[in-house]
């Protein structure tokens, strides 16, 4: 009763209202009605298949779920005939998929699906399936599974459909008609096409047959009839079935109803913002021109009626009063229009982020109210300032600020933090997924909810390859005390002197031993006493002694014949012994001085060799060294030495030490305080420079005294007993793992058949660490690494257990195949035995000596075998008649069998191909390659990923209580399972090692806190609503709560005392929905961004607010984006524009072990075929570079030049040759990548600089002797300065030097322009150029801003004028500062990225602002003679409106590193950098010199005398500070032959585009007075010029 008598009231008090609104004459007839804005960004790419989406995300749950959801499939294919609509059939979709998986990742799986983001992976194998028809074209008078070998005219035609490296793959047209073919690579058997993790193997499918794949889409006829033979043919061995899903264009019409949708519209994308920003029009620059009407891309979408205005929601008016619709969405309308604010008095503004935290709180859903307010705030920021504000969430929200700073907002993830600037959808769906995925996986384990939540909060450990190498030992010898020796005696003693600042590089002399260098030395270097304060030592080894060691099994095993054999020809265990008798004889410093003397005699004999001293060397630097020292004769000395066994057992434990470190593959290297540095010149005082913070750090908590022993407190923490750069994770490659949990590696996998060998004594104990070894036993290395997995195991090992699994499978009766059924047969049924390990390493032992001695196992009798098997047997007290039977062949089908499953299982899952050696500890994969892999290095893997990774993971798996197990399958086996299943699949997800304690913030009134005990996913976060960080963070929480409904625990962080309006601007965030499909028929119009009932009258600026990777452009956009006037739309409703993904930005970061980052090196990127398609250089800024890609597999390598000549990527240890010359990158997801890149210098090469100094005669197209270019940087016009990766075809046109009469060296032109206004004036800035000289022009352009009409007419009047133009673009690095406004992102494009935007080939470019005309011929600035003057205080301050930069130099000074480090410095200050791209050169003239144009090539009317104007080359239309006078009227009155030039640009623009009849422009003599236009223009870019 009460509820409807309130509804009366409304509905009268309605009434009333529209009564009082007619009786003023406000009438529906005479309000505006609002106006409308719609955005969508689609990807660049033609569409792609839903149904083959679907197929794409289910294999990344599990591989085999691809298989299944084919079968489910094809088995209900039938019943797809009545799905005829778009939204049917992705329900259809989702219902088979779901019925896959669990709930959370259904509800996960259906998001994605329409989120589209399995549609980069379709066109991955686009890609695939273009080079599989061009390299084998498809016959069309054969059957469509045979491939033809040989070029041929379709072949010929698929190549010139090519596309260029900056664009997508297209879809290939059905070949010959067919719709589905399979590629063998050929008759050829070395041919076998190349597979990739991301390929889809079928699960029955033996590794070694011949590879089919099938390139075609499910839903097809011929895929029916291809799949269901080729499952039959794997099935029986006799290939290896592969699909690769494509459904060619033109097959669509073939697919079942379903199979089609999504392919026949643009893939519409979802996942990003959208700002209309309140623009600031002191300064306006809008364009006078007819205002143009919009057209109508798609049916505008409809009003959304439920959002609140002032209070009322008119979806329920509507309802409740339909015969009234006219007069209450007049009275919405007026509403609407009057509730735009921008401004608020200070007093409004104060407790405004409170204010908005209450009515968020007090909503009865948070997170909706949240979005709405911090997206359409300009509308509600009044109503929220008259709210009364209650006083506990004021108090709340300040107390949590005394922990928290205001404003500050984080996010967190089942405990691990998010990066907000970087999370966007994609990546923050991709986490839940991830999350959700381990949580089923431990749900199957069994392990409780509240144990899987515990685990899913453990936190990974920092990220670290900061490893020490614990050396301490005798056999370092210190060639030096700082706390002892004399000669350091004046120093000061006091540690807190470190903590004093000194000048950059300056060092601290401190009287003790903070830095201790040690170097691992075979072939001696000499040392030099710096009087640097480092403590130094060597540790000396021979090559020889190690490698005899290793071949050895890491064991010494010589006779004494051997023994005195060795010394005769190993020197450097001769040098060790002498320098150890020198040192006991005569002391520590005349023994360097030996190893100093045989250096300096090496350096000086006229047969010098790199590779060490001759003997008599040794022995001449030895009596150099003595005879002053000792009575007795050198020789003699000499001679007694060598039968001492004392001196030569010093030198074999020496290198034994060393190899023990595992130091000895490095050669020589320094140990700084036990890290690890090669052993350069350089890295000395890099290791000093970077170990000193540490340091510095202990010494002010106290943790280091004057009485500390430093290094053994710093090793005793924090060293390791062994270095392996493959187990500690040397440089920037991180380690590989996988999962190896039973949902991933198949529900009946090859684990559940393993039987582990354990250290004597402990079978019945819970092993933590399970060491997986693959082995291939028909090689020497297999073996080798088998035997010292049984060697680490007879060490002793209380925590690990060990499995083999055979990589190869041995033929039939060989020596191979014998020892494998003996070793597979002791492990099975006898490894409780006490002596298995010793049969296990005396058969390894036998086995490895008897057929691995020689090169080859070929053709030798296993009877040797058979023989010492039984020997062992019976030796070590083990059944006797069950080996006679294995041995006599009993069962060998069946282990070969088994053999196949596991090389299948090896390569599907591991990625680890046949025949491959490898070792997996709870998921982490080690590829030994070259390198022995020793016992040691077992004890070390055990050691790191225990302390690392494991232990948190046992702790947990120890408490739990665990149900609906039988007690009795509580085993310690059981145990150790389930401990390797869950910390490898931990590992393998990619999350934060940063917590935060959100649990210290109040939550009491100040907090939105969602509450779902059921839930794995638990999100943490502080939120400031009024910021942008909060528009996209509010919109990402609310559909987390729909899609999953996570438990949450939300704080609000306002900032509590404002000064202005924290946010200026509308926000919509793009996400999908189901209704993007259509209900009537199959078509898809994706997600967009709707803003209703914008504001009129002001005008609005849009931009993109899109995930870090993409890189988009407008490519639909009748009206001026950056100058959004909605009052102008006359009758149009709604303003559509339409961005394109233009291209994925592959981002990286390079660096060189110990020394600075290779900047300038170039790379290059493209196909196998194609290896050139784009290029860049490396930064000095973090090694950082950035190249344009699609969704595809692309190969990254050295450009060839000099860049190849001095360096090459670093050997991986796993690489062949191939990898070795470029980096395979695969492109699948709409995420881009981030590569670590690491390099070496080539050898010989190690001292040659990258960048050298051209000089004038070797610059192209023939400078002038004296031209001296390459010493000025910038020119500028008393005036200065000026992106990218480049492909090898880019969006460009070039013209011939000859037409029009053009001839003579090109003149390049860099400009920038946004919005219409400024497009217009480029127009005329380009013919005034063009109109000035004969010489042939390029034109350079920043893509990013520029509008669809400017790129559509720019190729026409390119063609007509006869010029050349391209386009450029470069992503913002997402470490350099980013700018807010888009005007000043646009200055700093014109300066930061100068060296890297524009191809290595231009060597010198100009800039030239749009609004300038030039009245001379720009080939004279072009050519015009440069040289130094004194860079001084008081020289003059230039203007950017005109520069010509030398961009040879310019790269080869780093001076675009320059002014990014200084701008990354300045512009965090909001004062600083007011005219940016002034500014910053302007600042950093003392580090990039300016040399000054002569006053001529710039005149402006506001710095510049009416008396000089006629002898202005160039006229800049600066803006008029006291006047403001309108940029074109002054245009007109300024610069005579503008309004012609105006005219002519106009003219050209209105006939490309069809409009010549609304063109309406007025005659030239008519437009030289003042014009009073309705829009009055001026420009903001132009303040930089004042």
């Amino acid at each position: 009763m009460e509820g409807r008598f309130r509804f009366v009231l409304t509905s009268m008090l309605i009434t009333t209202l529209f009564l009082q609104g007619l009786s003023v004459s406000v009438s529906a007839d005479t309000l505006r009605r609002p106006k409308n804005v719609q955005v969508a960004v689609r990807a660049k790419w033609s569409g792609t298949s839903l149904l083959l989406e679907a197929g794409e995300l289910l294999s990344k749950e599990w591989k085999d779920s691809f298989w299944e959801f084919i079968d489910l499939w094809l088995h209900h294919e039938e019943d797809h005939s009545d799905s005829y609509t778009a939204k049917e059939c992705v329900k259809k979709i989702v219902k088979y998929g779901s019925s896959l998986i669990n709930g959370p990742l259904a509800s996960v799986f259906e998001f994605s699906l329409i989120l589209r983001s399995a549609s980069p992976r379709l066109v991955l194998y686009r890609q695939l399936a273009e080079e599989s028809l061009s390299t084998f074209p498809v016959s069309d008078e054969t059957n469509p599974n045979h491939v033809k070998l040989g070029n041929s005219e379709q072949n010929d035609k698929l190549e010139s459909k090519k596309v260029d490296s900056t664009q997508v793959s297209t879809n290939p047209t059905s070949p010959g008609g067919k719709c589905c073919w399979v590629d063998t690579g050929g008759s050829d058997s070395f041919q076998r096409p190349e597979l990739f993790d991301f390929d889809h193997v079928y699960i029955g499918s033996s590794i070694s047959s011949p590879v089919s794949i099938l390139y075609g889409a499910l839903g097809t006829k011929c895929f029916r009839e291809f799949h269901n033979t080729l499952v039959e043919a794997a099935k029986e061995g006799k290939v290896t079935y592969v699909v690769r899903p494509v459904l060619p264009t033109g097959c669509e019409a073939t697919t079942g109803p379903c199979g089609a949708i999504g392919t026949k519209d643009p893939v519409n994308l979802g996942g990003y913002g959208v700002e209309l920003a309140l623009k600031n029009m002191e300064y306006k620059a809008m364009d006078d021109s007819a205002i143009k009407k919009g057209v109508t891309l798609e049916d505008p979408h409809t009003e959304d009626l439920t959002q609140d205005v002032r209070g009322f929601i008119f979806s329920k008016i509507l309802e409740r009063k339909p015969e009234l619709t006219s007069e209450i969405m007049a009275f919405r309308d007026y509403l609407l229009s009057s509730t735009i604010s921008d401004t608020l008095d200070v007093w409004e503004l104060k407790d405004l982020g409170h204010q908005t935290a209450q009515r968020i709180l007090h909503a009865s859903d948070p997170l909706q109210s949240m979005q709405e307010i911090n997206q359409n705030f300009p509308s509600v920021v009044s109503s929220l300032s008259r709210m009364k504000l209650n006083d506990s969430v004021k108090d709340e929200i300040i107390a949590n600020q005394r922990m928290i700073p205001p404003g500050k907002s984080l996010m967190a993830l089942n405990g691990a933090l998010i990066n907000i600037e970087d999370i966007d959808l994609y990546l923050l769906i991709q986490m839940v997924h991830q999350e959700l995925s381990l949580a089923d996986q431990f749900s199957k384990l069994k392990i409780p909810q509240s144990f899987v939540r515990r685990l899913l909060s453990t936190l990974p450990p920092p990220e670290t390859n900061s490893f020490r190498v614990d050396f301490r030992s005798i056999y370092v010898h210190y060639l030096n005390n700082l706390e002892e020796d004399a000669m350091y005696k004046r120093w000061r003693s006091n540690l807190n002197e470190i903590l004093m600042p000194v000048f950059p590089g300056q060092l601290r002399y401190i009287r003790k031993n903070l830095f201790h260098a040690v170097y691992t030395i075979d072939m001696i270097i000499s040392l030099y006493e710096n009087n640097l304060p480092m403590r130094f030592g060597i540790i000396l080894y021979s090559t020889n002694l190690i490698e005899k060691i290793e071949m050895n099994g890491g064991e010494l095993q010589f006779t004494m014949k051997e023994s005195d054999s060795q010394d005769r020809d190993d020197i450097s265990s001769l040098i060790i012994s002498l320098f150890n008798y020198i040192k006991e004889k005569h002391g520590t410093r005349t023994a360097f001085q030996f190893l100093s003397n045989v250096n300096r005699l090496r350096l000086e004999s006229d047969d010098f060799s790199e590779d060490g001293p001759d003997l008599h060397l040794v022995e001449g630097a030895f009596v150099d060294t003595i005879l002053p020292l000792s009575n007795s004769l050198p020789q003699d000395i000499l001679l007694k030495i060598e039968k001492e066994h004392h001196f030569k057992e010093l030198s074999e434990e020496s290198s034994m030490f060393v190899f023990k470190l595992g130091l000895a593959n490095l050669e020589c290297c320094l140990l700084m305080n036990g890290l690890v540095y090669d052993a350069n010149e350089d890295a000395l005082l890099n290791a000093m420079n970077e170990e000193l913070p540490r340091i510095q750090e202990q010494v002010y908590f106290g943790h280091i005294t004057s009485q500390t022993n430093v290094l053994d407190k710093i090793l005793s923490e924090n060293g390791i007993q062994r270095f392996n750069p493959l187990i500690t994770a040397d440089g920037k490659a991180k380690p590989r793992f996988v999962s190896l949990s039973k949902s991933n590696v198949g529900r009946e996998s090859v684990l559940s058949d393993i039987s582990y060998l354990h250290s004597a004594e402990t079978i019945d104990d819970l092993k933590p660490v399970t060491h997986l070894l693959a082995v291939d036993i028909t090689s020497k290395k297999g073996i080798k690494l088998l035997h010292e997995g049984i060697r680490y195991l007879i060490g002793g090992s209380k925590v690990a257990r060990l499995g083999v699994l055979y990589s190869n499978t041995p033929e039939t009766n060989s020596p191979g195949l014998h020892f494998l059924k003996v070793f597979e047969t002791i492990v099975s049924s006898y490894s409780h035995k006490k002596n298995v390990l010793d049969f296990l390493d005396q058969l390894c032992s036998f086995y490895e000596h008897e057929y691995f001695s020689s090169s080859s196992v070929v053709g030798k009798s296993s009877q040797a075998l058979v023989d010492k098997v039984l020997e062992l047997v019976a030796f070590n007290s083990l059944p006797l008649e069950s080996y006679k039977s294995v041995l006599a062949g009993d069962g060998d089908d069946k282990l070969k069998n088994y053999l196949d499953k596991v090389a299948n299982f090896l390569f599907r899952y591991l990625g680890l191909e046949p025949g491959s050696n490898a070792v997996i500890t709870n998921g982490r994969v080690v590829l030994p390659g070259e390198r022995v892999f020793l016992s040691h290095d077992l004890i070390l893997l055990e050691s790191l990923e225990f302390k690392q990774r494991i232990k948190h993971t046992v702790d947990i798996i120890e408490e739990v209580k665990w149900e609906d197990i039988d007690p009795d399958m509580l085993t310690s086996t059981f145990l150790s399972d389930i401990v390797m299943f869950v910390s490898s699949s931990m590992a393998v997800r990619d999350r934060s090692s940063e917590g935060a304690r959100f649990e210290l913030l109040n939550a009491k009134y100040s907090a939105v806190v969602l509450d779902n005990e059921n839930s794995s996913i638990h999100i943490d976060a502080v939120v400031d609503p009024l910021s942008p960080s909060g528009q996209k963070l509010s919109s990402l929480l609310r559909i987390l709560s729909k899609c999953i409904e996570p438990s949450m625990r939300i704080i609000l962080n306002p900032l509590s005392s404002l000064v202005d309006l924290p946010l200026k601007n509308y926000y919509r965030y793009v996400v999908p929905s189901m209704d993007d499909f259509s209900s009537t028929d199959s078509a898809v119009d994706g997600p967009r961004a709707f803003f209703a009932n914008m504001p009129l009258s002001k005008t609005l600026t849009m931009n993109l607010d899109v995930p870090e990777p993409w890189l988009v452009e407008s490519v639909v956009a009748v009206h001026d984006l950056d100058n959004i006037l909605l009052e102008n739309l006359g009758d149009t409703r709604t303003l559509q524009a339409v961005f394109e993904l233009e291209a994925l930005i592959l981002t990286g970061h390079c660096s060189e072990k110990d020394h600075d980052n290779p900047r300038g090196l170039q790379l290059i990127l493209g196909t196998k075929s194609k290896p050139h398609l784009v290029d860049t250089i490396v930064m000095a800024n973090l090694g950082y570079w950035q190249m344009k890609v699609s969704p595809g597999v692309w190969y990254l390598q050295i450009a060839p030049g000099r860049s190849s000549e001095l360096y090459m990527l670093k050997e991986d240890a796993d690489a062949n040759q191939e990898k070795l010359l470029s980096k395979r990158i695969t492109i699948d997801d709409l995420r881009g990548k981030l590569v670590h890149l690491e390099v070496v210098k080539k050898k010989g090469k190690e001292h040659e600089p990258l960048l050298v100094p051209s000089n004038d005669d070797s610059r192209s197209e023939g400078k002038k002797k004296g031209d001296s270019w390459n010493s000025n940087l910038f020119k500028w016009a008393s005036g200065l300065i000026g992106s990218g990766e480049h492909s090898g075809k880019r969006e460009s046109t070039s013209v011939e030097h000859g037409k029009e009469g053009r001839h003579g060296r090109t003149i390049n032109i860099f400009s920038i322009a946004s919005g219409h206004l400024y497009e217009r004036f480029l127009k005329i800035m380009i013919l005034s150029v063009l109109k000035n000289t004969n010489r042939p022009v390029k034109f350079w352009f920043i893509k990013n801003y520029l509008s669809p009409q400017f790129k559509d007419v720019i190729p026409h009047m390119a063609q007509e004028y006869g010029f050349g133009y391209e386009l450029v673009t470069y992503k913002w690095p997402t470490w350099l500062h980013k700018q807010k406004e888009k005007q000043r992102i646009i200055w700093a494009y014109k300066i930061l990225f100068l060296d890297v935007i524009f191809p290595l080939s231009l060597e010198k470019v100009i800039f030239v602002d749009a609004d300038q005309v030039v009245r001379a011929d720009m080939g004279e600035l072009y050519d015009m003679n440069g040289f130094w003057k004194e860079h001084l205080r008081g020289k003059p301050y230039h203007i950017s409106a005109l520069y010509v930069v030398d961009l040879v130099k310019f790269r080869e000074t780093a001076a675009g590193d320059n002014l990014r480090v200084i701008y990354e410095t300045l512009s965090k200050d909001p004062n600083s950098l007011a005219n940016l791209d002034q500014d910053l050169p302007n600042y950093a003239q003392d580090r990039v010199p300016i040399f000054s144009l002569p006053q001529e090539w710039l005149w402006c009317e506001s710095w510049c005398g009416n008396s000089t104007k006629s002898k202005a080359k160039t006229i800049d239309l600066c803006n008029n500070p006291m006047t403001k006078e309108p940029k074109l009227q002054a245009a007109r009155r300024i610069v005579s032959e503008w309004s012609d030039l105006d005219l002519e640009a106009r003219r050209f623009t209105a006939r490309i585009l069809g409009e010549e009849d609304s063109l309406g422009v007025a005659p030239s003599s008519q437009t030289q007075s003042p014009i009073t236009d309705n829009l009055q223009e001026e420009d903001i870019e132009s303040r930089s010029e004042l």
